[in-house]
This record gives structure tokens, sequence and C-alpha cells, in this order.
């Protein structure tokens, strides 16, 4: 069975190279990839009350363009996939709906299982790693996982993921099926980091780990500890000193942004982020 991996290009360089980076990562999984670009309308808010439409110039010199860019794209990857026969592609063309509106109704429609996405766009400035657009996708977007993908990050298969964890949320499998079959496919080793300010862990944190023990089972995995420094530094630091290869949260809803993803997080750990960050959710939600 095929996977279903939704792709979103601004036609950027850093969405392409994101969508690179999902080639390369399911180059030998049999996928249908949907690559999707967004398209605004142009038209003067004082003079023209209503958009305009399909044969208007304000429509389709846009369209036009978001066309011509997806042909672009479309060659460059045909180029670059040599005919691999586990890939297709379709290209959607749509006019300005927001893009998490756009994503929640592909994702919806197409049954996506992943979208993969740049961290910052055309439009994003450098004031964090994630612009608006990744951060409202990766926030909003619950009923798949989400990659978001830096600019610099190594076209490689992972070999190494980072998995921070407090120990304090009881996981569920299925909420780590897709990190799991990412660990599997890329034979990569998966690194569970605990981030403490004390030394030992209570009966609950006990009962967790031994959890995540058991769903990690047939996995090349281990247990990292680091205390007494703060959430920002502990993944900086292990991610940067072990050149790991991706890092994967769970989006705990209501708590993910506060936590792990906050402002101040952001700007502190992945100002100079390079390695991709898998967003997975809490079904329970």
């Amino acid at each position: 069975m095929k996977k279903k991996i939704l792709l979103l290009t601004d036609f950027s360089e850093a969405s392409y190279n994101a969508m690179v980076y999902a080639l390369e990562l399911f180059r030998t999984e049999r996928c249908s990839f949907y690559i999707l670009n967004i398209f605004k309308t142009t038209y003067n808010l004082i003079e023209d009350l209503i958009p305009p439409k399909p044969g208007e110039k304000g429509y389709d010199e846009p369209k036009k363009k978001s066309l011509e860019g997806l042909n672009k794209i479309s060659k460059l990857i045909e180029s670059k996939e040599e005919g691999n026969p586990f890939h297709e592609f379709d290209y959607i063309s749509q006019k300005n709906k927001s893009l998490l509106n756009a994503v929640e109704e592909i994702v919806e429609q197409k049954d996506i299982e992943m979208v993969v996405m740049a961290t910052k766009g055309q439009t994003n400035d450098n004031s964090s790693v994630f612009g608006s657009n990744a951060i409202q996708i990766m926030e909003k977007i619950r009923n798949c996982p989400v990659l978001v993908v830096p600019k610099k990050a190594k076209r490689k298969i992972p070999k190494e993921i980072v998995f921070p964890t407090s120990y304090r949320t009881h996981y569920k499998k299925r909420e780590l099926d897709y990190l799991i079959d990412i660990v599997g496919a890329c034979n990569a080793s998966l690194r569970v980091l605990h981030i403490t300010n004390n030394d030992d862990i209570d009966e609950n944190q006990k009962e967790h780990k031994e959890m995540l023990n058991e769903y990690l089972e047939g996995l090349k995995f281990s247990f990292h500890t680091l205390s007494c420094v703060t959430v920002s530094t502990a993944i900086k630091c292990f991610v940067e000193s072990r050149e790991s290869d991706m890092v994967a949260f769970i989006n705990k809803k209501h708590a993910f942004f506060d936590t792990i993803f906050s402002k101040p997080l952001v700007k502190e750990v992945g100002y100079k982020l390079k390695v991709p960050v898998l967003v997975l959710h809490d079904l329970r939600n």
C-alpha cells in the first residue's frame, strides 16, 4: 500500500530542499506525493468589490505562474528521481485559501499520512527558525505527522534520531508508529533523551520508560539523561555533539508550544537548527 505524502511548495529554494529530503527519506518505499502550491489572486479592494474569477486577469495571471512553477518543479523532480518506480506525483494549484485551510482540506480528502514542508519559505523572516506557516501547520494539523525541514538539512537518510521526553507522558504505541516506521526503514538508531532537574525518576516515570522500552523492541535504541540544564540547551548540545540527524516530538495539545517550542526556545535552540523535526501527535485529543 502506498504512503500518501503532502509536500508544500512556494517555489523557494527552502521548499525544494524539503521536497528532495522527503524523496530521499522514502526512496525505497511506495509513495504517492501530492505537491501543493497556493496562489493569491490580485485585485484592488476599493475598485473591485468581488475577487476575480477564472477568465479575469487578476485570477488567470497568478494561476498561470503557479502552474508554471509546478511544471518547473515536476521537471526538477523527474531529473532527480531518475525513474524511481516506487514514486508517483500529483501537482495541485489552489487559489487564495490560507495554507492551513488548504492543507487541512487535502489531508482529509486524500487521506494524507504525512505533511512535509520547509521551516521557512519566501515570506518568513530570520527572527526564528520556524516561520509562521510552519508553526501553524505543526500546531494545527493533528491527524497526521508533520515533518519540517531546515534549508541546510543534509539530504541523507537519518542514521540517528533523537526523541526528547520527560517520561511524564503516557504514550500510546500508535502515536509512535510513524517514528518507529522511519527508524526501522532507515535502519537508524533512536536516542531517547530524558531532560530533568533531578537525578531520580518517580514510579510513574519508570512505568512510562518501561512502556517505551517495550514499544521500541526490535529497533536500535538507547536511553540517555541530561540533568541540571534547560530543555533548549540539552537538545541543542545533545544533537550537535552527536551529529544526530533528526529530532522527533509528540505534540500534546495545549502544551506543546508552551513547553517544547515556545518562542524563546525556538530562538535559542532552533535559530541555527540544521536537522529536520518530526512532529507526532497525541491521538487522544
